[in-house]
Parts: C-alpha cells; structure tokens; sequence
C-alpha cells in the first residue's frame, strides 16, 4: 500500500524513533516486488538509503545494506537502476573491515549487474574490475564466493565479449581465479564452483585464451580432474558434481580450441570413475564427461589407444542407450577410434559391437543414426569381413529402411553397396 510504504520511508527519514528498527521493518517490507517498485519511486527514497549505508554508524549502515540489498532481489530493471546512485559505494566498501557488510555488498552488486546494463556500464568506469581483483586475494571463504557471484555474473553480460572479458584477461584475476578453482579440495568448494564456472563463461565466450593457456590453464584442470577422480573411492565430498561440471567444460573447450593435451591416460582413468559415481544421481554428467573424452580422442591416436588398452571400451559401450545425447557422443568417440585404422577396428570388433549397433538404426533420431552409419562405414573399410557378418546378423534390412530417409539414404546405400560386395572384392 503506497500510504504504508511512505510511511516506512518517513520513519527512516525523521529518525525520532529507533532508526534502526525503521530500518529493521522497511527491509521486512522489501523483500515485496511490489513495495520495491513503489519505493523506489518516491522522492529521496534512495538518497535517503545512501545517506544511512555511508552513515558512522555500523549498524545503522549495516541495516542500509540489508534494505539495498533486498532492492537488488528485484527481477525489474527499473528497481535496479533506482540503484545507480549507491554503486561507488558499494565498491567502496568492498575494502572495509567489517567481513558481512562486503559480503552484503558484493551479493547487492552480484544481483544488480544482472538486471541492468546501464549498472554494469556504470560500473567498469568505477573500476569494479581492479577492486574483485584485490578482493580475490581475501583470507575469507565467504568473501571469495561473493566475488566468484559478481565475476560470473559479469561474464554472462551479452556484452562481456567484447567490454568485460578483456578487461578480467588484462587483470590479476585469471591467475588468482585459476588457483582457488583448483584448490577447492582443500579451501573451500564454494568459491572454487563459482570460479570454475567464471573460467568456463571466459573460455567459451572468447576466441583467443592465450592469458590462460599460458597460466597453463590445461595441465592444471587436468590434474584437478585427478584429484577429483580419486577423491571418489573414498565417498566423493558433498556438491563434488558441482564442481566436475563446469571443470570438464573448461578443458573440454580449451582442447577444442587448441588440441593441446599431454599424454596422461590417467586422465581416462578419472573420466570413468567420475562416469561411474554420478552415473545414477547426477546423469547430466555423462554428457559433460562423454564431450571432454570426444575431444581427447577426435585427433589424438594416444587416447585412441589408451582407451583400448586401458580396456575402458566395455565401460564406453554401457553407456550407448543412456540418452539420445549420450548415444551421439559413444557413437562419435568409437569413430575416432575406428579413424585410426584397421588395428583399432578389430579391436573395437573383438567387442561383440555389431549386435549393439544394429537396434540404433532403428531409432527416430537422424543423428545418431547417421553417426551409427559413419561408424559402421569405416568398420566396414578397414575390416571388410565385418560386413559379412553384419549381413549374416539382419544388417541388410536395417541398412534398407533408411534409403527413403533423405538426410540418411546416401550414406545408407553406400553401406549396402559395400556388404553387397563379394569378399575380398
């Protein structure tokens, strides 16, 4: 009720009352969409908010930082610009000594960047950028969270690209970010979470991650997906899957990007324990693992080889029918294996793998079908007798239903030209 909402504005305001119980009810009376918006529309509401939060006073200010921190909840642009006024000392503040009221000013900045561009365009002048990177380096975990949210937060602006990223790139952060991700075992996965996630948002939203490639981003996320990995036969930690999941990104795009991977096939080793562990409660893993173990294999004979002799194949085939996706993934790791050449098909073959093949092509799904096809065609190359065998298991007529298939029938009809041959043509 707008009366009401005056009123609360008049207590704060006169100050003949305890200040700090006005204070006390108006941010009970924010956490309103509906109040928010009509407080920030009357006369003084927000000048009279920032003359509390920079007040002597600790709890009045405190209590300031309560109510503008419940204003930064709002999912209305317009609250968050009523806003502007406060952000430099927001920062400000950022460098003070009282460990809550910078974790409530990092979350209120955390929340308004989301909301608004004009917050964040107000904001990089001010040089939010240089003070997260001397916060970064705070002993506090909570503090370290806090800029973990902002950073993030930033990093997902559809202008981070082009005005935020370079600047993060051209700061401490990446190095300081890079630390606390892959120390998160040990100091705290919160702040480690929020990182890697920073990490991911600069790695696949910015071509060129020379900064962290030479901060020696890969050999570093690679020994924490050691860690990780064998941190699970233990019991795996509370929120571990938290953590693996932005992590397989980073390295996942950074090979991608870059194709440069030492030759560890441990790594293997820990992509499968962590398959095995988040299989059943957190299935959205199998993907992120599947994708990461696809760009070590797509032009890497070592993993190819590693993965038979590790004889990890059987584990990779399980997961054939986890998903659709899943299904793609397997299927697109087994043709980069079979790319190799005749050794790595026999070996694939010596799998029962044809049998497991034959019901995908009945499947609705184009993709995988066509990847079924592609793995089939370069099992059929390199080992000419499983075409025989495959015509011996019903291949034929699996092979014939997709020649009316547009995007499929001419890879279907060069596969059965190729079973069709007589042997050794």
């Amino acid at each position: 009720i707008p009366g009401q909402v005056l009123e609360l504005l008049r207590g704060v305001q006169r100050g003949s009352e305890d200040r700090k119980r006005s204070l006390g009810r108006l941010r009970w009376a924010l956490q309103n969409e509906e109040t928010q918006q009509k407080f920030v529309r009357l006369d003084g509401s927000i000048r009279t908010l920032t003359g509390l939060f920079t007040s002597s006073l600790a709890e009045l200010q405190l209590e300031a930082a309560r109510c503008l921190h419940e204003l930064s909840h709002s999912s209305v642009p317009t609250v968050a610009e009523a806003c502007l006024p406060v952000t430099s000392y927001l920062l400000t503040y950022l460098s003070g000594h009282s460990l809550e009221l910078t974790e409530l000013c990092l979350y209120t900045l955390g929340n308004l960047v989301v909301e608004s561009e004009a917050v964040r365009k107000q904001l990089l002048p001010q040089g939010i950028i240089p003070v997260l990177a001397s916060c970064v380096q705070s002993p506090h975990e909570a503090v370290l969270e806090g800029v973990g949210y902002v950073l993030s937060q930033l990093l997902q602006a559809k202008e981070a690209p082009t005005e935020i990223i370079p600047l993060v790139l051209d700061s401490p952060l990446p190095q300081h970010m890079l630390r606390l991700v892959c120390s998160g075992l040990k100091t705290g996965m919160g702040a480690a979470v929020e990182f890697a996630w920073c990490l991911h948002y600069i790695i696949c939203r910015h071509e060129d991650n020379v900064v962290l490639l030479a901060l020696g981003a890969v050999p570093a996320l690679s020994s924490l997906l050691l860690d990780l990995a064998s941190q699970i036969p233990q019991g795996a930690p509370e929120g571990l899957e938290l953590l693996v999941c932005p992590v397989l990104r980073c390295l996942s795009n950074l090979l991608a990007q870059t194709g440069c991977q030492g030759q560890d096939g441990r790594l293997l080793i820990a992509l499968f324990l962590i398959l095995q562990c988040f299989l059943q409660q957190h299935p959205f893993l199998i993907q992120e693992c599947l994708w990461l173990l696809n760009n070590l294999t797509a032009d890497d004979p070592f993993f190819c080889s590693a993965l038979l002799s590790l004889d990890l194949l059987p584990a990779l085939l399980q997961l054939l029918t986890c998903s659709q996706m899943a299904t793609v993934l397997v299927l697109t790791v087994l043709c980069n294996v079979a790319e190799k050449g005749a050794l790595q098909c026999q070996r694939l073959l010596q799998q029962p793998l044809l049998p497991q093949l034959l019901p995908l092509l009945t499947l609705p799904d184009p993709e995988a079908v066509g990847q079924c096809l592609e793995l089939l065609h370069l099992l059929f190359l390199h080992c000419p007798k499983a075409a025989a065998d495959f015509t011996r298991q019903g291949g034929h007529q699996a092979l014939e239903q997709h020649q009316s298939t547009p995007e499929l029938q001419e890879r279907a009809q060069a596969l059965l030209d190729m079973v069709r041959q007589p042997p050794g043509a």
